[in-house]
């Protein structure tokens, strides 16, 4: 009975400040008595219909970087979403741009991401266009290889799973650097008169994978888009990466994509803003026409900075709009993950809580990315301490080693449900 009520109260202590949650008990006699526990939320999440949606993990870059292996993808899938593992209930689909084919510039192993786009090239590698101007390419559904397979065997061990497509950066090919790491000088990189190609583009994507049996639920087509002079340069060593200013061209691209999943009568949720920073997202809400608040259909934030969890709940509601916490991690151990579990879901009372890279680091000792600059052959598991994700992939044993910190996210998973 205590161990129950330990689990009720740590449960209030997420949702609810336990002055606002009141329970009773009825403990069991040796007569036989029933035991009554009585939760009464008097702070219900505004959000869902006060109906929390669930834990997730955006495959970001590491479904790319362990799917090559068959062993590691099925362990990948039963240990973050299996019944016997964390029981994840939402998986954050990273679409990629791929790059110039002149171009290796990125040094980590796990984020150079493949587009499924395949242009047709002029003698210097630059992108060749119809007599409409639009560009000219082709859907390579093999590109991808590494991240459907994590994908697919995902959707097998979850078959509920939500999954939401997102992008980091459109097609290189469409971009004004031909970069698809982000603009010159950290610049905006794609061009509003490319809004409905960039549009087109994930439309048959969505259909491809509605095929497949993998539909996205929901489509973010933006990802941190504010943080212009901080990470999105051409030729970035870390990263995709595409500024786009709040206001006109984030309503722009919005309403370019809600455009175009009506045309073709897809029920894909168009989400974001997906900024970096709290604050920044209560900013882009507020920037956005009102055009663009109507066919946004869900505000998506992460949490890395900015502290108006509030105000953001506040403009969730005012729009009426659901709101997810759709990415969130840093160098913590366990203790730093629940605080900050605790503190965005009390601050938003957000529907959904979305950590990033689950693996966020490797061991390979045949692995030498060409620059030269990066090598993952000395890598280890810190299993106690603090770090970013809560495992490795050692590809040298093909298994997914998993850290002290899994187990804390596991608290919350397995006793939590949507």
């Amino acid at each position: 009975m205590k161990r129950f009520l330990s689990l009720i109260l740590s449960a209030a202590m997420v949702f609810g400040t336990i002055a606002n949650i009141t329970f009773t008990a009825t403990v069991a006699s040796a007569a036989g008595e029933g035991t009554v526990v009585r939760l009464d939320p008097s702070d219900a999440s505004p959000f869902n219909n006060g109906e929390f949606e669930g834990w997730g993990t955006s495959m970001g870059w590491w479904g790319n970087r362990v799917g090559h292996s068959d062993k590691m993808a099925q362990q990948a899938a039963e240990v973050f979403y299996g019944e016997d593992g964390l029981g994840l209930d939402i998986v954050r689909y990273n679409l990629g741009g791929g790059d110039h084919p002149e171009h290796n510039h990125v040094t980590r192993s796990d984020s150079k991401l493949p587009t499924f786009a395949v242009p047709e090239l002029n003698s210097d590698n630059t992108p060749k266009k119809d007599g409409e101007g639009k560009f000219i390419y082709t859907y390579d559904w093999t590109a991808d290889h590494d991240q459907m397979n994590v994908l697919t065997r995902i959707k097998q061990e979850n078959p509920d799973v939500h999954i939401e497509g997102y992008t980091n950066s459109p097609p290189w090919f469409m971009t004004n650097s031909l970069c698809s790491g982000g603009g010159v000088d950290a610049t905006e990189n794609l061009d509003p008169s490319n809004y409905a190609e960039f549009a087109k583009y994930i439309v048959g994507v969505t259909k491809h994978f509605d095929e497949i049996g993998l539909k996205f639920d929901s489509y973010s087509p933006m990802n941190e888009p504010s943080t212009q002079k901080k990470y999105w340069g051409a030729l970035s060593v870390k990263q995709e990466g595409n500024h786009v200013a709040q206001g006109e061209h984030q309503s722009g691209l919005i309403n370019a994509i809600s455009s175009a999943y009506d045309e073709e009568n897809i029920d894909t949720l168009v989400v974001g803003p997906d900024e970096t920073n709290i604050d920044y997202t209560v900013n882009a809400i507020g920037a956005l026409n009102t055009t663009a608040k109507a066919n946004l259909d869900r505000i998506d934030t992460h949490t890395y900075e900015g502290s108006k969890r509030t105000q953001l709940k506040q403009t969730a509601i005012d729009n009426d709009k659901n709101l997810w916490m759709s990415e969130v991690d840093g160098n913590w151990n366990g203790f730093g993950l629940a605080d900050r579990i605790m503190t965005d879901l009390n601050g938003m009372q957000a529907s959904a809580w979305v950590l990033w890279d689950i693996v966020d680091f490797h061991k390979d000792s045949t692995f030498q990315d060409p620059s030269g600059n990066y090598t993952e052959k000395d890598a280890s598991l810190n299993v106690t301490g603090s770090m970013w994700g809560m495992a490795m992939g050692n590809h040298d044993t093909e298994e997914i080693e998993l850290a002290n910190k899994y187990y804390f996210f596991g608290q919350f998973t397995k006793y939590i449900n949507p």
